[in-house]
């Protein structure tokens, strides 16, 4: 069996849902999305979650806060944390004042964690759940370094990146297909017995 690990950019993937308006599948069990994306003689090692908390508006954060804290309720997932910050834009032409949120730190906690298992051999394959074309220099780097080793990108839905299939070993999109019976169930029992409901907006999709 061929030893994998999943990196999973949360806001790519996140808005590639949002564009095509699945919401239901916010409440996704990454454990059990990986196991879905493998081949049959591949075993998963591990599911590396890349995210941000975001601060506002407080309605949109506690619906975060609730989905992380199932995620953490799995086992075989590690968790990583960058910063999620509003920056004040201002029209060049008309002078309006807009809020832009920017997430930053993801691509480059991606990138040490991806290095860092491949130097370690900690993987054969790597399968990148994300678009981000920053990514592609990590991509890069390992096909140089590595002649044994694969990554795969895996797109999120309505996600695609020209840059980064130039350096990985192969590519697909996720879709329907791969989302088969991979929600968490509504309530989700923490390790301290709490236990965690999915948010009622969660609950209605197009799909």
């Amino acid at each position: 069996m061929k030893n994998v690990i999943v990196y999973v950019d949360g806001f790519n993937l996140y808005f590639g849902l949002k564009s095509k308006g699945w919401k239901k599948y916010y409440w996704t069990d990454l454990v059990r999305l990986s196991n879905n994306l493998l081949k049959s003689d591949q075993k998963l090692i591990k599911t590396k979650y890349f995210t941000s908390f975001v601060s506002s508006p407080p309605d949109k954060s506690k619906r975060q806060k609730t989905y992380i804290e199932a995620l953490e309720s799995l086992d075989d997932i590690e968790i990583f944390y960058g910063k999620y910050q509003s920056n004040n834009i201002i029209c060049p032409n008309c002078k309006y004042k807009m809020i832009k949120p920017n997430e930053k730190m993801t691509d480059v906690n991606i990138a040490v964690e991806i290095l860092k298992d491949a130097f370690e051999n900690r993987f054969e394959t790597a399968l990148l759940i994300s678009a981000d074309s920053d990514l592609a220099a990590p991509i890069k780097t390992i096909r140089n370094l590595f002649a044994n080793k694969q990554v795969i990108l895996a797109f999120p839905p309505d996600r695609f990146s020209f840059e980064l299939t130039k350096f990985a070993n192969g590519y697909f999109t996720i879709g329907k297909h791969n989302l088969k019976k991979i929600l968490f169930p509504e309530e989700v029992k923490k390790r301290d017995g709490f236990v965690l409901k999915m948010p009622e907006r969660w609950k209605s999709e197009n799909i």
